[in-house]
């Protein structure tokens, strides 16, 4: 699965923090076995303990929480925070500059984070990428923050007022899925992987229930300001969900399973369904004042997207095969409608050799990553635009098919 630079303080490329230290690392453990001993398996029936690996790729070093395997590291540690297998083992890895950047519960909250992916397989909670591009769309991104302005109304309030605002934010999310095919599918799939694992580091990282509906009432308004959604909205969505699925079936979490949908469990749970007619609603949540600044946007967005269409798609470019376990950034995250999405600060090691980038096209299906030719095709180590490429032995570039386009491609 590809890991992803995701959490809020640090989205976008690694920041500069200070120098790796065993001694702080060290700290950072005790931190989390801290959190997750006071959470003591309560949400899943499970620990949330195991083994943690912080790295920094730049300085080339590392720290474990238990004896480090005797296996090549994996080539992403450092790059980004993810749970994957090493030696044998599944853990839960940590990029040094996140949790630098990271303060006081945010950092509980990263560390809790990826201790729940370490064991979401084992719950029968992973569940594959879902493909979004719907929500860099302006009625995407509309009826997104409408329904993030109503779930933090519903965490605010009680009684009444919190089933009406749950009714209006169901009504939104309604309205957002019934405008793009497969929407609610594609949704509920990130957030399930993602949103329970946001909703998991939200609950453990604090002491009481009000500090967790605090905390994701800051994160819906927070991630409301990224510039991209497509892969960044299970993160508010699933920590908010939860919450409010904790007040009206708290053992909800006993129950869940991949194949469900967080807000489809709410309504069954609130007993509340949504409206047809979102227009009333939209009126309470600033709606035309929304309307406005993303009608800017969109015209912006358009611009954008049509310089990222010629320097990826129209003009020569170079075409790598796309391998699993690449880290990138889900800020940047652009669709351009039938070719793919721009993925930024992306970063791979794979069979053919090396790659980081400032941007690719990841192309639909994931099957190819794009970056624009480069000028010289000569030698293991190659520039172009934003990128650098570091061929293994064996690997060549060769003319694609379309003239003006090249390949990395296995030596014959």
């Amino acid at each position: 699965m590809n890991t992803l630079l995701i959490v809020l303080v640090t989205v976008g490329p690694l920041l500069q923090s200070a120098p790796f230290d065993q001694g702080q690392a060290a700290a950072y453990f005790r931190e989390a076995e801290a959190l997750c001993l006071r959470e003591g398996g309560r949400l899943w029936g499970v620990s949330l303990c195991g083994p943690m690996v912080l790295a920094d790729p730049i300085a080339k070093a590392i720290a474990t929480n238990q004896p480090a395997p005797d296996a090549p590291r994996p080539a992403s540690l450092g790059y980004a925070s993810a749970a994957l297998n090493w030696g044998g083992t599944r853990w839960s890895t940590y990029a040094w500059q996140h949790v630098q950047a990271a303060e006081g519960h945010t950092r509980g909250r990263l560390m809790m984070h990826e201790l729940f992916h370490r064991i979401q397989p084992e719950l029968g909670l992973m569940t594959a990428d879902g493909d979004n591009g719907h929500l860099d769309t302006f009625e995407g991104r509309y009826w997104l923050q409408l329904e993030w302005r109503a779930l933090a109304e519903a965490l605010r309030a009680s009684g009444a007022e919190r089933t009406a605002a749950i009714r209006d934010a169901l009504t939104f999310r309604r309205a957002r899925r019934d405008r793009f095919a497969g929407a609610a599918e594609n949704e509920r799939l990130e957030e399930v992987r993602e949103g329970l694992a946001q909703y998991t580091g939200t609950v453990a990282a604090v002491e009481t229930r009000a500090a967790a509906e605090a905390d994701a009432i800051v994160q819906l308004a927070q991630f409301a300001t990224i510039p991209s959604y497509i892969r960044s909205f299970p993160y508010p969505s699933g920590a908010a969900y939860g919450l409010l699925l904790d007040a009206y079936s708290p053992d909800w979490r006993r129950r869940i399973s991949a194949a469900d949908d967080l807000g489809t469990m709410l309504t069954i749970a609130a007993r509340v369904d949504p409206i047809a007619d979102a227009t009333e609603a939209e009126a309470r949540y600033g709606g035309p004042q929304l309307r406005a600044s993303e009608e800017a946007r969109e015209a912006q967005h358009e611009a954008r997207v049509v310089e990222l269409r010629r320097r990826f798609v129209e003009g020569p470019v170079l075409i790598l095969p796309a391998r699993s376990g690449a880290s990138s950034s889900s800020n940047g995250l652009t669709d351009i409608p039938d070719a793919g999405t721009i993925v930024t600060t992306y970063r791979v090691a794979a069979d053919w050799g090396s790659l980081d980038a400032a941007q690719v096209l990841r192309s639909p299906g994931r099957s190819r990553i794009i970056v624009p030719a480069p000028a010289s095709i000569d030698g293991a180590s190659l520039t172009g635009d934003g990128w650098t490429l570091t061929l293994a032995p064996g690997w060549v570039i060769r003319p694609a098919a379309r003239a003006g386009d090249y390949a990395v491609v296995r030596e014959r």
